[in-house]
């Protein structure tokens, strides 16, 4: 995939949207970056810490529910190495959820793919979950001996459910012989180079790690850090804008069109002994982290998802999907715990994305996180439509110019070579050669210019325009999946200043 050229005026439209957020009063503090497969490619920041310092690329904010991504990464993990399979039942990895009552006697074994897909059946647990981030492993076990909730018949229905992560913590732990912690430091921060990103508020010295607040009666209120717990794998970690853009930017390498891409060799920008940390682990390949093909399967959403959206959304393993009409699926996660609110989000056909950090209870920052990348999306939206051209297969190149010729100068014998039988039943010859003369008449005939405004749904299909003298003639092709593909619709249009006669 070519890296798209981010324009300065886009960079400058992040800043305006994030400077407007802070203008509210929303938090004490903001930190924002925008990324690409490069890394962080812009940062920016306002307000002031505590202390009253200004936050930067290296200051360490909760990205609460975005941890979800690393616990699904870890899972995947297991699996590949073939220690857990996703249809497991919950029950086979955590012996005390055996007493869990299930909502009806047809209910299936609750499994691990309906908790990385929040199909478990539990009711929505935000309010009552956040605050939960300590609860002891003894604890937990008193929880589930009690016994559940369920809104739903496992494996029916989305609903956000924190306990779900809360309980593939405890399978990352019986499957691997390690701490759910210790876990996801040495098989996914520390390969990584994500040294400025931990579970433990202690990791961060002085103001290295931005304190919540609320705001009570006008002013800020500062709130202490939670400790580990039981529930770490639904929102424990703390991050930068420098790591958290590494981590969103290797999820998104997965789409890369070279099979070899990888992810940078860490920055090192978060402590002074990162650069002897890197030389350390400069042979670790980050692809053999995660593959290409678990983090793409992390990325596909797995469960619709009903809330209102602009886009059609669902949840992947771990991450939410959207579709954005024109300009491809786009990947994201919220973060909010007391005292702080997180976003990252990012095309996975481009590469490119951003994340945003304040910490304040209920500062909303995704939404100012959605308006920026939308922004930058927007801007970004001839990059795309060039890299999706750049993947047109050969065939459907050889298949344009035939077509244009074709145009110029139709033959019966020629299209039967060139079309599958299809094309010809859709549309009887004789019918598309008369639409095609009075396309013809209504733009004057073609001109010898070369095709022009090129678009690109997928490597199959090409749209384009040959030029006439009073506008032009548009085709439209799309070819077959057979090996070789062959050409399995035509369609024809006039273009501006004539409308006249199709052809299909």
């Amino acid at each position: 995939m070519s890296r798209p050229e981010i324009s300065a005026e886009a960079l400058h439209e992040v800043d305006r949207v994030f400077a407007r957020q802070q203008a509210t009063g929303a938090a004490p503090s903001a930190a924002w970056g925008v990324f690409d497969g490069s890394g962080v490619v812009h940062w920016g920041a306002a307000g002031a810490l505590k202390s009253g310092a200004t936050p930067g690329p290296a200051t360490a904010y909760r990205i609460a529910s975005c941890t979800k991504s690393f616990t699904a990464a870890a899972i995947l993990i297991l699996r590949d190495e073939g220690k857990l399979k996703l249809d497991d039942p919950v029950s086979s990895h955590v012996p005390g959820f055996s007493a869990v009552a299930l909502p009806t006697a047809d209910s299936p074994e609750v499994t691990l793919r309906m908790l990385l897909t929040m199909s478990a059946g539990f009711p929505t647990d935000d309010p009552w979950a956040d605050r939960q981030e300590s609860m002891t492993p003894a604890e937990f076990d008193t929880l589930l001996s009690a016994g559940l909730s369920f809104d739903s018949v496992p494996g029916t229905s989305f609903a956000y459910s924190n306990l779900g992560y809360a309980l593939l913590g405890r399978v990352i732990e019986s499957a691997s012989g390690m701490g759910y912690r210790e876990f996801v430091r040495e098989r996914l921060l520390e390969p990584l180079g994500l040294y400025g990103t931990a579970f433990e508020a202690g990791h961060y010295h002085g103001e290295g790690a931005a304190q919540g607040a609320r705001n009570l009666d006008g002013e800020w209120d500062y709130l202490p850090f939670s400790g580990p717990g039981a529930f770490s794998p639904i929102g424990g970690l703390f991050s930068t804008v420098t790591d958290l853009s590494r981590w969103a930017a290797w999820l998104a390498s997965a789409f890369d069109a070279d099979a070899r891409a990888e992810s940078p060799e860490p920055a090192g920008v978060e402590h002074a002994a990162a650069e002897h940390v890197v030389a350390e682990h400069a042979g670790t390949k980050h692809a053999e982290v995660l593959s290409r093909a678990s983090r793409r399967e992390m990325q596909q959403a797995q469960r619709i998802v009903l809330e209102r959206s602009e886009h059609p959304m669902g949840y992947g393993l771990g991450l939410f999907v959207e579709h954005y009409e024109n300009q491809g699926p786009v990947v994201s996660h919220s973060g909010g715990y007391p005292g702080c609110s997180a976003h990252m989000r990012w095309s996975t056909e481009l590469g490119v994305g951003v994340v945003a950090f304040e910490n304040a209870t209920f500062s909303r920052v995704p939404l100012a996180a959605v308006e920026a990348f939308d922004g930058l999306l927007t801007s970004l939206r001839s990059s795309r439509q060039g890299d999706l051209l750049a993947r047109a297969w050969p065939e459907t190149r050889l298949a344009q110019a035939e077509v244009t010729a074709l145009l110029r100068n139709w033959s019966d014998e020629t299209a039967r070579t060139l079309f599958t039988p299809n094309v010809e039943l859709d549309m009887p010859f004789p019918q598309r050669r008369e639409a095609l003369a009075a396309a013809l008449r209504a733009i004057g005939g073609l001109t010898e210019g070369a095709p022009r405004d090129e678009k690109s749904s997928a490597p199959s299909q090409l749209s384009w325009t040959v030029p006439g003298r009073l506008g032009g003639l548009r085709a439209h092709i799309q070819l077959t999946p057979e090996l070789p593909p062959r050409v399995q619709s035509l369609r024809v249009e006039t273009v501006a200043p004539a409308a006249g006669p199709m052809l299909r």
